[in-house]
């Protein structure tokens, strides 16, 4: 559709890459004008921590902020205990309360990082949907609000067909999850005046339910705005890196690993990238985005710094750029390489080059590390590794290792 904006938020949408679908496009840019509105962003505790994938979200409610609003994040200690079966092949393992929270504690660090908690009228709210899920009488719940939904219209859903599609079960506890989070967005907008629900394009059918629900019941008007679920240029889902998830957690994914994940974007995704995740202007972002042979090169640096300085911090991102810096352009170990310290008992019997590859998160398992030196694609201490069943005892941890997968991806291994 083609649509001029007129608020400063949907601006930012449109011309950033952020918007795949709206409910109201005119509607949603009128009552922007209005002033300051509240959005806001599901996210459930299913890990401690957030992974790259869903850095797209917290973006758009970033500049949601910066654009004179204020941003809700809704973190899901209700909806948790059902989980989410969207484009799921398999229901989600179910959490206990003391695994949710402590999930909902970790998620919790990355977003003041992004978002600006203050009690100014645009301050953000952290808020968890147990608040009002978890005293819900079931028989009124049934009676006030499942009437108004049609099973037909649910399973009319992609992401409900595509399960039955297969053939794969879903669950009468999953097929609940879509009505509780619309009576959130419900609950929302009567608590707290909010009106939009921003999430990725997988949330069109749940975001859509909560319209129509908050327009039933309590008579709101209130819109729904998602984002494409991106993939890189070579058709792979946004995050994951060779070695597993990119976590947003420091404990879970180093800055340096964080860095490097960027630092390796493939040349056809530079530009896009640099519009969704920095705040670089437009114009410099596309110009970023056209160089070509070696001068992207530039730009993908350009790039992992200003996205691991808005989730590190600056100061982390200057170290994990000269860390790249030395281990790549001089040859050397760097400062804050990804390391694993083994103890004394764990080196006792001697350990296998192939377990410590996977240990040190360069493979993801034992097959792969072993491929990865039969190809000569692994180093030790710079020196090519070609001996699969090579053991390492505490005699040659005495100073630290230095292990490689390919010219990008090292790590450090030392006892403890």
């Amino acid at each position: 559709m083609t649509y001029t904006p007129k608020s400063d938020f949907m601006a930012v949408m449109m011309e950033r890459g952020f918007m795949a679908d709206c409910t109201d496009y005119q509607g949603l840019d009128e009552a922007l004008l209005k002033g300051v509105q509240s959005a806001y962003i599901g996210f459930d505790a299913t890990a401690k921590s957030l992974h790259v994938g869903s850095l797209i979200q917290i973006m758009m409610l970033r500049w949601f902020q910066k654009t004179g609003h204020k941003p809700l994040t809704l973190m899901g200690g209700g909806t948790t205990k059902v989980g989410d079966p969207s484009f799921r092949a398999d229901e989600r393992p179910l959490l206990g309360p003391e695994a949710i929270d402590d999930n909902i504690a970790g998620i919790k660090q990355v977003f003041s990082a992004y978002i600006d908690y203050s009690d100014a009228p645009t301050g953000a709210l952290m808020l968890n949907n147990a608040e009002w899920l978890d005293n819900l009488n079931y028989l009124d719940f049934l009676r006030d609000i499942g009437r108004h939904f049609s099973i037909n219209r649910m399973l009319s859903f992609e992401s409900v067909k595509s399960r039955l599609d297969r053939e794969q079960s879903l669950s009468f506890l999953e097929f609940n999850y879509m009505i509780l989070q619309a009576y959130d967005f419900m609950e929302l907008h009567r608590r707290y005046g909010c009106i939009l629900q921003l999430g990725g394009s997988d949330q069109w059918g749940n975001i859509v339910n909560g319209i129509d629900l908050t327009r039933r019941v309590i008579d709101g008007e209130v819109y729904g705005l998602t984002s494409p679920l991106l993939t890189t240029s070579d058709g792979k889902k946004m995050g994951k890196s060779q070695s597993g998830a990119v976590w947003l957690n420091a404990d879970m994914f180093s800055p340096y690993e964080f860095w490097q994940f960027w630092r390796n974007t493939t040349d056809a995704d530079v530009g896009r990238f640099l519009k969704l995740y920095t705040e670089l202007p437009l114009d410099e972002c596309e110009r970023l985005g056209a160089l070509a042979g070696s001068e992207i090169n530039a730009a993908k640096i350009t790039l992992a710094n200003e996205i691991t300085t808005l989730l590190h911090g600056a100061e982390a991102a200057a170290t994990v750029a000269q860390t790249a810096r030395d281990v790549f352009e001089k040859g050397g170990v760097g400062d804050d390489l990804p390391t694993l310290t083994l103890s004394a008992e764990d080196v006792a019997q001697g350990i296998s080059i192939v377990q410590l590859i996977v240990k040190s998160g360069l493979a993801s398992s034992g097959k792969e590390a072993k491929r990865l030196i039969a190809e000569n694609g692994a180093k030790l201490d710079d020196a090519p590794l070609t001996n699969a069943g090579l053991m390492i005892d505490a005699a040659a941890l005495q100073s630290p290792i230095k292990l490689s997968a390919g010219k990008k991806r090292h790590a450090m291994v030392q006892l403890s």
